[in-house]
């Protein structure tokens, strides 16, 4: 067997590819999924980051044998959208030619319940796709979905029959510029409100809209722009909050947290946090514990932990330069908190991060020997998790690698132990998070697979015990 440079293989796996995309539009049906054990937590997940808005699912009996069975899978456009799913109905957005589509899918089967389409004209400035990178968030109370474009485009769908109620165009509404990598913020319902992450140039910062008729309601802060990072709700000190990590293309860069009442939009504080590099992003969502709440970023930037007070002020905690998360969210877990630091696919590592003091108790970088064929040459190379996304579940975590491998890992302050792996598919950017729902996984694959040619899909997994 020859060995290819590892320098090489992810230097092909990272190089931005322009490929044709073919939808079929009809899903590819492998399996009818197995029944539920009687005994199973399962939940719904309506959100970004799931119900609970911080990676963690509550759900139980759970395989840890890799491969999973495939279920089914849907081709798919471009975008870096998480699905989201809600009594049967999984709801994902993503662009094919020159239209933003709304799928409707069922969640076991994949099948078609409707689409709605939409023109768009964005273009990624720095060659990456052009499809949204919002997801959408699905009112369980009032039945519909919530829906932004990578120009701003907002929708409010009726989910039983993807009949557009509202639509906002929130860029051209509040003079808002393309920045970066267009609009990224995923919204979320609070208070019977959409709160969204406007980012207006002299504010508004962010906006709660009438669920009902997507009226403005409230606007609040003057003086940051849209991150990417999506606002997260929590309880603290038993009162509701909304945490939003601001800050877009601003020169000099400016952004931090917002913390606000969901009710008004009066904020209770701001705490500037961002890179002093112009070409940067806030893109981790706040991480909200124990009346404290953990914010990060990347570009020589680092993470800082704040109190709150049951006034709704801070303290200071700490900071520290060494948990710098690019875009994933780290997860808390009895006083630690897990997740990949770095910037880029090659410096990034898997770190344990003591919350008490703000100091890194183990740092590793999982990397393994992988096998594939290449021109009908077998090859063998060490690869790794590089910039992953972590999942609490069931007592362990799952773990989606950038280039497509998908583990199973026991993660404590003593380190980490692999339980099983699997490489889904060998495929750039996998970089959403999987979403978990009564014992399924939905994976995206965003762009082709080096190795066996398969176009961009979700792809529907079985992880029932």
């Amino acid at each position: 067997m020859s060995f290819v440079s590892r320098r090489t293989l992810l230097r092909v796996l990272a190089a931005p590819m322009y490929l044709p995309v073919s939808l079929a539009g009809q899903v590819r049906t492998h399996r009818a999924p197995k029944s539920l054990d009687p005994s199973a937590v399962t939940e719904n997940w309506t959100s970004f980051l799931g119900p609970t808005f911080n990676a963690v699912s509550s759900e139980t009996r759970l395989s840890r044998v890799l491969p999973p069975p495939i279920v089914w899978e849907f081709p798919t456009g471009s975008g870096y959208a998480s699905p989201v799913i809600f009594n049967g109905r999984l709801v994902y957005l993503h662009r094919v030619g020159d239209e933003e589509i709304v799928e409707c899918l069922a969640s076991e089967t994949g099948a078609v319940y409707w689409r709605y389409r939409y023109s768009t004209l964005y273009e990624d400035r720095y060659g990456y796709n052009n499809g949204p990178r919002a997801s959408p968030i699905i009112d369980e109370q009032d039945g519909r979905v919530y829906t932004i474009g990578a120009e701003g485009i907002l929708h409010a769908i009726e989910l039983e029959t993807g009949r557009v109620i509202w639509r906002k165009a929130l860029r051209e509404e509040y003079s808002v510029s393309q920045e970066f990598f267009g609009t990224s913020s995923t919204p979320v319902i609070e208070g019977g409100l959409l709160i969204v992450n406007v980012g207006a140039p002299g504010g508004p910062t962010v906006v709660g809209f009438s669920l009902e008729t997507g009226d403005e309601v409230w606007r609040a802060g003057d003086r940051w722009g849209a991150s990417y990072a999506s606002p997260v709700p929590a309880t603290i000190h038993g009162e509701r909050r909304v945490f939003v990590f601001a800050g877009g293309e601003s020169q000099p860069p400016s952004g931090g947290l917002l913390v606000l009442n969901p009710v008004d939009g009066e904020i209770d504080f701001e705490f500037p946090w961002r890179s002093r590099t112009y070409e940067s992003v806030n893109a981790s969502c706040p991480v909200v514990f124990d009346n404290n709440v953990f914010i990060s970023a990347s570009y020589r930037t680092g993470g800082a932990l704040l109190g709150v007070s049951p006034d709704f002020q801070y303290t200071l905690n700490w900071t520290t330069p060494e948990f710098a998360l690019h875009f994933n969210t780290p997860i808390y877990e009895d006083g630690y908190l897990y997740g990949f630091d770095g910037r880029n696919m090659g410096d990034a590592s898997l770190a344990c991060l003591d919350v008490a003091n703000g100091e890194i108790v183990w740092r590793a970088s999982p990397e393994w020997t992988e096998s594939f064929e290449v021109n009908g040459q077998q090859q063998e190379q060490r690869m790794g998790t590089a910039r992953g996304s972590l999942l609490a579940a069931d007592g362990d975590f799952l773990c989606l690698g950038e280039l497509g491998h998908l583990l199973w890992l026991r993660l404590g302050p003593s380190g980490f132990e692999e339980i099983s792996r699997v490489w889904l598919f060998a495929a750039r950017e996998s970089w959403n998070l999987p979403v978990l729902s009564h014992g399924l996984l939905y994976v995206t694959q965003n762009t082709r697979d080096l190795l066996t040619g398969a176009e961009p899909r979700l792809l529907c997994y079985d992880l029932r015990a």
